[in-house]
């Protein structure tokens, strides 16, 4: 865990949790430096495996994975981010972000692609509007279950 959750009055599921699963130590610092100037919370992994034993036990709105991983890639995340109830929107990461891979994170179910280095002004608003999709999303989805008041 990188920066501490600073929560307030919110309940879990209302602040902005965002998991990085990346291999690379530039951005992990970078993705760190950026969230630890707000009250978001990061949590970091380095592979396909451990993103998804954390998401059996965590809950989190944003998914942040770079393009390649030691044991897959954004697409095999991606797939098995189907059998997470409530999935995460996931943004792929990459030095070589272009045209031809954001087309491909989109059509694939993808929310979007954000270049490395990161920007903070780039990471704040496609992270804002993919986990407030995911919140409106995961409400939807209550309220048709009954399970939303």
């Amino acid at each position: 865990m990188c920066a501490a959750p600073t929560l307030g009055a919110h309940r879990p599921e209302e602040a902005v949790r965002i998991l990085l699963v990346s291999s690379d130590a530039s951005n992990r610092s970078s993705l760190a430096s950026i969230i630890g100037h707000s009250n978001w919370s990061l949590h970091e992994v380095p592979t396909c495996c451990e993103a998804l034993a954390f998401l059996r036990i965590q809950h989190v709105g944003v998914v942040i994975c770079d393009c390649s991983l030691p044991d897959g890639d954004w697409k095999t995340l991606l797939d098995d981010l189907a059998g997470v109830k409530n999935p995460p929107n996931l943004i792929v990461s990459s030095r070589l972000a272009d045209s031809f891979l954001w087309s491909e994170v989109l059509n694939l179910g993808g929310y979007d692609v954000l270049a490395a280095p990161f920007e903070a002004s780039e990471v704040f608003r496609v992270v804002s509007l993919a986990w407030l999709k995911w919140k409106d999303d995961r409400e939807r989805s209550l309220r048709r279950s009954g399970s939303l008041t």
